[in-house]
Order: C-alpha cells, then structure tokens, then sequence
C-alpha cells in the first residue's frame, strides 16, 4: 500500500515538474520577445527562477523513489554482491535521516503551531517569534515567498515517504539500477 502512495506521490511530482518546465521554457521565451520589443516584462524572470526551484526539487524528490538520484557508485561496482544489498540498504538509511531533518527543519522554520497560536494573525506571530517568513515578498512579483518556500514542506514530505518505502521494500527490489 505504502509503495502504492509513493509511485502515485512520484507521479504527481514528476507531472508537475513537466509542467513547470514547460512554463519555465515558456517564460523564458516571452522574456526574450518582449526585451527584444523594448516592452520587457520585469517579473518573468523571478517567476521563471522560483518554477525552477519548484521543478528541480519536486524532481529531485521523484529521484528518491526512482532510485535515480545522482551517485558515485564506483565503490559498491567493486563490492562482492552479498554487501551491495547491505550498503543500499544504509544509503536509504541516510536518505531517511535526511528526510526526517529536512521535515524537523521545516517545522522549525514554518512554526506552524506558533501561527496557530497567534490565531493566524502574522503580525501577531512575527512580533512574538521574530519570524518574518510569513510576510516576507518577493521582490517583483510581491507575493509572499512562503508561497514559493513551500516546496520544501512538499519535498520532506515526498522524500520522507520515499524513504520509507524504500527501507521497506523487500531486499531482491533494493538493488539500485546501473
């Protein structure tokens, strides 16, 4: 069932990695004809950047579940095949406790409880914690960047559960594609 939850997760993530690209090329090329016009749309670029941001880490989520992340396998290549399965075993080891720091990092950084606390009122929860990532804009678009920070919640979350699934996949499935 779980590994069920994460091919559907990586699925939408990587759908929507695709989609962003394509709106990534998109703005790009209006960024283009437009400067060449003389009528330039000074917010594409930052928009451009944070779908770029979004993509890649939605993408690199993908790759936990995929197992396609990038990696030096020249040490396991020369493993004798009864440690590869142990050694593959304590990289999902270390993408778990990666995982779950970036989700504790995110919590720390979010404070979610303190917002609630504050009753949602930003200003209240900025005056009690000095945390400004609520009302922070971005600097064309004016739109708050928590907005665009959000992707790290998506990607802890998707690389927690890829994670998980992959420390419970059975041991014959563990062994990484060459």
């Amino acid at each position: 069932m779980l590994a069920k939850i994460s091919a559907a997760w990586a699925w939408a993530e990587l759908t929507l990695a695709a989609l962003l690209a394509v709106a990534i090329s998109g703005l790009i090329l209006l960024n283009v004809v437009t400067r060449s016009l003389g009528a330039a749309i000074y917010w594409t670029d930052e928009l451009a950047i944070y779908a770029m941001v979004w993509m890649t880490f939605l993408a690199a989520s993908a790759a936990l579940h995929h197992r396609q992340s990038i990696a030096v396998t020249i040490f396991r290549d020369y493993l004798p095949p009864r440690f590869r399965l142990p050694l593959a075993k304590a990289v999902d080891l270390v993408i778990f406790v990666f995982a779950c720091l970036m989700v504790w990092f995110c919590w720390r950084w979010f404070m979610p409880l303190d917002l609630l606390r504050a009753g949602f009122d930003v200003e209240a929860f900025q005056a009690e914690t000095f945390n400004f990532i609520y009302a922070e804009p971005t600097t064309t678009l004016r739109i708050p960047k928590v907005w665009v920070w959000l992707v790290m919640w998506l990607f802890a979350l998707g690389a927690l559960l890829h994670s998980v699934t992959n420390l419970l996949e059975p041991p014959g499935g563990t062994e990484p594609a060459k």
